[in-house]
Parts: structure tokens; sequence; C-alpha cells
């Protein structure tokens, strides 16, 4: 019999502690509906498959501490069992909005609980036809966005919360100001892109050493950029050497024998991958803190993925797609570092691509907000990209697969 596969996608979406420490990710992932599910004969088994797969790419590369996944389930699954293919260790069974407390649901979170699932609710703003899941769930996610960011409001839906033995997340955080606000309203996590957004501290500046290597990662995308120089910036650094080893001697290479030279790394890695690969190590030096970490993982991600990108549309006839991976790789500079991209972008020698593409003011911009659609999981705003850039879902969703497998890889060293 043939087998027939859904086209998948797959992203994370980081939930932080109160210290904005990574506490773990919502998995975001994509079952086609269209082309293929006619050919399917049992829909919910096919996808099982897909979050089964979607958790092991997600979990790639994460420290334990952190590994928690929130994984969203359907009536049909949770009624099934089928969350029971999902490791209750590091899985949360997150029950979706769509889905009525019905008998048969409640029973399945119970067998889920007895067996020691942890158990989430999504998108509680009060609702009293939703207070039997109370009695099963562990955490419950509160939708601040749809109480309108009202103190209020969200005072009342956590007073009928009081009750329970629960943990409170707070969803769609989307500024500072709101996450001040609800943490200081006690919750307990909190979800959602106020993390991507710069923090300004006034008067600061980049300091020598990070302007060096913002200068180095520019001086890394010229097409005339020189082996030598590679070789300059590795002796100068022990730790981007060690490191670069490291890498290149893990089991992802499949050497016969160890690399132990800078010449030699370099000359097995190539011009461009090894200094893919040192655009990465220094993102990652920029900026210490838990939340930085991961910020560098989805600039890099974001890079790879609108350099794959850039060589499959004409994108790739207007500028080299190292130009893209820069692109991808600087866009999170303001969060990172707490500064405006205003006050970043004329401090670097950059290409006018990428600064016109980071500002907004050029066309190429529509790569950026295609990735800012596949990592928000805006599934109907990123087709709508997609057939304005004549790609196919399928292409997309297997560069994005790619670009994430490439950056979990390239962050581990």
């Amino acid at each position: 019999m043939q087998q027939v596969f859904e086209s998948i996608f797959v992203a994370r979406q980081p939930i932080f502690d109160r210290e904005e420490r990574p506490w773990g990710y919502e998995l975001l992932y994509r079952a086609s509906a269209e082309a293929f599910t006619a050919e399917i004969s049992d829909d919910d088994m096919a996808t099982q498959s897909v979050i089964a797969d979607g958790v092991s790419l997600a979990l790639e590369g994460l420290p334990p501490e952190r590994s928690k996944m929130l994984v969203n389930f359907p009536e049909n699954l949770l009624v099934q069992d089928t969350a029971f293919a999902l490791p209750s260790d590091n899985c949360v069974v997150e029950i979706l909005e769509t889905v009525p407390p019905t008998e048969y649901v409640l029973a399945a979170l119970a067998r889920l609980k007895n067996a020691g699932y942890t158990i989430a609710m999504d998108d509680y703003c009060g609702e009293e036809a939703l207070v039997p899941f109370l009695e099963y769930v562990d955490i419950v996610k509160v939708d601040v966005l749809a109480l309108d960011n009202d103190s209020d409001k969200i005072k009342t839906v956590l007073q009928k919360l009081s009750t329970h033995d629960v943990v409170i997340l707070a969803e769609k955080v989307e500024n500072r100001t709101v996450f001040e606000m609800v943490r200081g309203l006690g919750f307990d996590l909190f979800q959602g892109f106020f993390f991507s957004k710069p923090i300004i501290i006034p008067g600061k500046k980049l300091s020598s050493s990070e302007l060096t290597k913002l200068q180095i990662l520019q001086e890394l995308g010229k097409d005339d950029f020189e082996p030598k120089r590679i070789a300059e910036i590795l002796q100068a650094d022990p730790s981007l050497a060690f490191r670069l080893f490291r890498y290149i001697n893990s089991a992802g290479f499949s050497l016969a024998s160890k690399v132990d030279t800078l010449d030699r790394a370099v000359t097995i890695l190539g011009q461009r991958a090894i200094a893919q690969w040192l655009r990465t190590a220094i993102m990652s030096d920029l900026n210490p803190a838990p939340k930085a970490g991961e910020l560098v993982f989805l600039s890099v991600l974001r890079a790879k993925f609108l350099e794959l990108l850039a060589l499959k549309t004409e994108f790739s006839r207007k500028g080299h797609p190292d130009s893209f991976f820069v692109i991808g790789l600087f866009s999170l500079l303001d969060a990172m570092l707490g500064i405006r991209m205003t006050e970043i972008l004329p401090n670097l020698p950059l290409d006018e691509l990428i600064v016109c593409t980071l500002n907004g003011s050029c066309e190429e911009h529509t790569l950026l907000k295609l990735a800012h659609s596949y990592e928000r999981g805006y599934w109907s705003d990123t087709d709508k990209r997609l057939r304005s850039l004549d790609l196919d879902q399928r292409t997309a969703d297997t560069l994005y697969a790619q670009a994430r497998h490439w950056a979990q890889r390239a962050l581990v060293s």
C-alpha cells in the first residue's frame, strides 16, 4: 500500500518564566488540509505522525531544563488517546480552544492525568463552559490580548482561577509594558513576542568589542573574502577555534579522522560554510543572557531560511545569497542589544540591499515578513506571501526544516 504523508511544518515559540528564562516551547505545526487530505485514510493517525516527528525535530539540540513542549490537540485526537504516542516527561498536552468539555474528552483527560501527563488549556478568558476542564489541567493559558490587555478584566479571570491549583500562563504578550503588568498580577509563565521587541536603555551604545564583532560579521559576507582572514580571526580567538574543532569533529560530519588544525578545518568546511559558522558563533557571543540565547537561535534560523528562499526565488538575481543570510542574522540585533535598529545600522558598513531590507524600504523585505509569519504560526499570511513569491507550500516547508536543522547543529557548538 502506498503511504502518503501530509506536508509538515514545525516551529517553536518560546515560553518564559518570571525571570525571563526559557521554560519551554509551544510547538506550532502545520498539517496541510488541502492537496493531501483526500489521500489519507486516517486523518488523525496522519496528524499523530506529524506531531511526533515535529516534537523530535524541535527537541533537537535543546538542554533538558528547557525541553518542555506544548503540543496542540483537537477533540478527536484527545478522545482517541493519540497523546500517548508522545513522551510524558517533556510533552505537555494542550487542549485547543475549540474542544468542548464533553464526557468523552474529560474521560480522555483523566486517562492522561493518571498516566502522568501535564495538561494545558488554551485561550481561557473566564468562560463558564470551560470550568469542567479545570479539574484536570495543570496549566491555564490566559489570552491577555483577547482581554484587551485590561488589568481589571485579567484580574477577574485570575480570581476565577484562584481556587484551582494551576500554573497560569499569559499568552499573546506582545510588548514589555504588558509583560510587566501581567507579571505584577502574578502570572507564572509568559508567551508572546515581547521578548523580540527592543528594550531601549537610554544612552546605551555599542561597546567596542560588540562593534568589532559586527564589523567582522559584515566582512565575512564579502565576495572577495580571503580564507587567510578566517584563519587570522580564529587564531586571535582561542574560544572560537576550540568551538570550531568541536563542531567539525561532531558526529554530524562523520569524518574518518579527527580534525586538529585550523587550516584543515577551513579546507574541509570551505570558505562559505566556515564564514557562516563564524557568523553564528559570533552572534551567540553578543549577549549571553538566557533570553538572548533564544533570539540567537531565531536569528540564525531566519538567516539560513532567507538564504535558502533567495536561492529559490528571483531575489537571488538581485543579491548574493550570503547577503540574505546576513539580513536574517542582523534582523533581531535591536532586540538582542537593546538598541534601536536606526542606531545600529549607521555603525556598520552594510550593503544597500541589507540596509533597505532591514528598515523595510525595499521589496526584499517581503522575505523577512514571510519568516515572521512562519515563526508566529500565521498560516494564512504565510500562504499569501508564498503565493506572491510563486513558491509552493511543500518547498517552503522543506526549506524551513533544513534551516532549522542547520541552526540547531551550528549552535550546539
